[in-house]
């Protein structure tokens, strides 16, 4: 796509980030409020929290496709990775590889930060997205757990 670059998410971005990521909340059924997503939007704009995010910009400089991310330990190997939390592009503008996009960019700012990987997980049923990291990423034998708490 002509004119797409990928940036840090500014405050210009409020009203698309939250369409952006009601979108996401949607696609994988999680009951999200405005109170929720102000928190992380704070979150983003805050330089004590450790997430981050990117958006992805169209030619007019609309935000329609968003990456928040964040520095872990990994102390097995006494590295810092990155983990990527949540990646989400406009249903509409699928296709263009602006996910792809995202993940070169959020790899260019591991390498700055001298990050030893890029981890994330995904939904086993999320196909799309899966046929886009098995192009760019490596899948592993990893297995997830949760304790709800």
């Amino acid at each position: 796509m002509t004119g797409l670059r990928v940036i840090p998410v500014e405050p210009r971005h409020r009203a698309d980030w939250d369409r952006l990521y009601a979108g996401y909340a949607e696609f994988y059924g999680v009951a999200q409020t405005p109170a929720m997503r102000d928190r992380v939007w704070s979150w983003l704009h805050d330089p004590a929290h450790g997430t981050r995010g990117l958006v992805a910009e169209d030619a007019e400089g609309r935000a329609v496709g968003l990456a928040h991310f964040r520095a872990f330990a990994r102390p097995l190997s006494a590295t810092t990775g990155g983990y990527l939390d949540d990646l989400f592009v406009d249903p509409q503008m699928r296709g263009q590889r602006m996910a792809d996009a995202l993940i070169a960019a959020l790899a260019e700012e591991g390498r700055r930060q001298g990050w030893s990987v890029i981890r994330w997980i995904t939904a086993e049923n999320n196909a799309r997205a899966r046929a886009v990291y098995d192009r760019v990423a490596t899948l592993t034998p990893w297995r997830t757990y949760d304790i709800p708490l």
